[in-house]
C-alpha cells in the first residue's frame, strides 16, 4: 500500500515513536507492504520469527524488527520492543483521512426532538429518530438508522448502514462497521399455555469509549438492566451478544462468537472465532479461550482454555468416534478392576 503525497523519513519516524534507527536515518517511505512484498518505498516489520528467513531477500525500505533480529541486517531498520505494535502506529499514518462533510444531508430524516451537533456529519439516508443526541465531530455513514433515545458520543464513527434500535448509548470516539445492529430486543421467552409469549426487553445498551464493533455483529439491548461493554472493547465480524451481558475493559472476541445472555466477561479477555459461552457465567480478567471452544461453566482463574477438537482424516475421526462411544464402559471396566471385581 503507497501514498505518495506522504513520505516519512527513519529518523522521523523514531523520533515520533520513540524507536532506534539502525541504518540510514534518511531512508524514506510512503506506504507499507509485507516482507515479501514491499517495495523500496514500503515498511514492512518482522514480528515472529518463522518470517525471518524473508528478512535477507525483502526489497522493504525500512523494516520494523526487534534488536536481535537486525545483527547483521545491512538494510535501514527501526528497532522496537514490539515490532507488530510498532507498525501498527507506523501503518495509521498512510491510511487516508476521511472528509465526511460536516453537517446534515438534505436526504436524511431528522425528528424534530433530536440534537445534532453542529459539527456532526450525518450522511445520505441517514434516519435519526425522537430524543437521539449526536455529539460534536461524530460521524453517521450512508444509511445508518439511529432509534429513539440514543445517544452517539463525540467523535464517535458509524461507518454505514449501523442500526441503533433503541436506548443505545455510545461513548467517545467509538467504531462501528456496516450492518451492526445494536439495542435490537434480547431473546427473552415465556412458554403459557403451549405458546411463546416475548418477555419485554425494556433496558439498553450502553458502549464504553474507544470501542470497535465488527461488521454485522449484533448486541441485544437488556432485560432490566443494560447490555455493557467497557471502554476498549474490540468485537470482530459476526458476533452475537445476548442480553445482559456485561464486557469488560479492553476484551478482543474474534468473528461467529455467541455470547448468551447475563454472562459477565472480565477485562483484558481474548476469545478466539467461533466460541460459545453459555448464559449466566462469570469469566474472569486475563482469560483466552481458544477457537471452538464452549464454555459451560465460569472460569475463575485467569489462563489459556481449549476444547475443540483440531481437524483429522475422516477416516482416523470415524476410529476415535467409536472409541469415545466405548468409553464409558471402559472407564467402568477399570474402575471395577480397581476394587478387585471380576
Amino acid at each position: 500500500m503507497t501514498d505518495t503525497q506522504t513520505r516519512h523519513t527513519a529518523e522521523a519516524l523514531a523520533q515520533r515513536f520513540g524507536l532506534v534507527v539502525h541504518g540510514d536515518p534518511q531512508t524514506a517511505v510512503s506506504g507499507v507492504g509485507t516482507l515479501a512484498a514491499a517495495t523500496s518505498v514500503q515498511l514492512a516489520f518482522l514480528s515472529n520469527p518463522r518470517y525471518r528467513p524473508q528478512l535477507a531477500a525483502t526489497a522493504a525500505g525500512i523494516v520494523v524488527m526487534r534488536e536481535a533480529d537486525a545483527a547483521g541486517y545491512a538494510g535501514t531498520a527501526l528497532i522496537a520492543k514490539d515490532p507488530y505494535v510498532a507498525y501498527a502506529k507506523i501503518a495509521a499514518l498512510f491510511e487516508p483521512a476521511s472528509d465526511a462533510p460536516v453537517g446534515i444531508h438534505a436526504s436524511a430524516v431528522v425528528d424534530p426532538s433530536a440534537q445534532v451537533h453542529a459539527s456532526a456529519s450525518i450522511g445520505p439516508h441517514v434516519s435519526i429518530g425522537a430524543r437521539s443526541v449526536i455529539g460534536a465531530g461524530a460521524t453517521l455513514g450512508a444509511g445508518c438508522v439511529i432509534g429513539e433515545d440514543c445517544v452517539v458520543g463525540d467523535g464517535s464513527h458509524l461507518i454505514a448502514r449501523v442500526t441503533l434500535v433503541k436506548r443505545v448509548r455510545l461513548g467517545t470516539r467509538v467504531t462501528i462497521h456496516p450492518g451492526a445492529v445494536l439495542g435490537s430486543e434480547g431473546f427473552g421467552l415465556a412458554m403459557d399455555a403451549g405458546r411463546w409469549i416475548n418477555v419485554p426487553q425494556l433496558g439498553g445498551v450502553v458502549i464504553g469509549d474507544d470501542c470497535d464493533i465488527g461488521a454485522n455483529t449484533t448486541i441485544d439491548r437488556g432485560a432490566l438492566e443494560d447490555t455493557t461493554l467497557a471502554e476498549g472493547v474490540r468485537l470482530d465480524n459476526l458476533i452475537q451478544i445476548g442480553h445482559n451481558v456485561r464486557i469488560g475493559a479492553h476484551t478482543a472476541i474474534a468473528g461467529c462468537v455467541g455470547i448468551a445472555g447475563s454472562t459477565k466477561i472480565g477485562s483484558y479477555c481474548l476469545l478466539a472465532g467461533k466460541v460459545g459461552v453459555a448464559g449466566h457465567l462469570e469469566i474472569c480478567d486475563h482469560v483466552v479461550v481458544h477457537a471452538m471452544t464452549m464454555v459451560s461453566a465460569s472460569i475463575t482463574e485467569p489462563g489459556e482454555y481449549s476444547a475443540g477438537i483440531p481437524a483429522q482424516p475422516t477416516r482416523e475421526w470415524r476410529k476415535n468416534a467409536v472409541r469415545i462411544r466405548q468409553l464409558d464402559s471402559l472407564a467402568r471396566r477399570v474402575t471395577a478392576l480397581g476394587k478387585g471385581e471380576p
